[in-house]
């Protein structure tokens, strides 16, 4: 299984609020995948803490 999380971060911002926001993102969706059964073609969009989508994550075959 190939496990692959895509998240586009803001340019513009700071490194540290690029790292606090990526850190929001990694603890959400790590915290969400129980709910999922993990087989190729599973994946989600990826929002960040003001519910704008900025990426996916999706299983693919290995």
């Amino acid at each position: 299984m190939k496990f692959v999380l895509e998240v586009a971060l803001d340019e513009g911002a700071s490194a540290q609020d690029r790292a606090r926001e990526l850190g929001r993102v990694l603890r959400y969706w790590g915290g969400n995948l129980g709910h999922y059964a993990l087989e190729p073609g599973d994946g989600s969009p990826v929002y960040d803490s003001e519910y704008r989508e900025v990426g996916q994550w999706r299983v693919a075959g290995s």
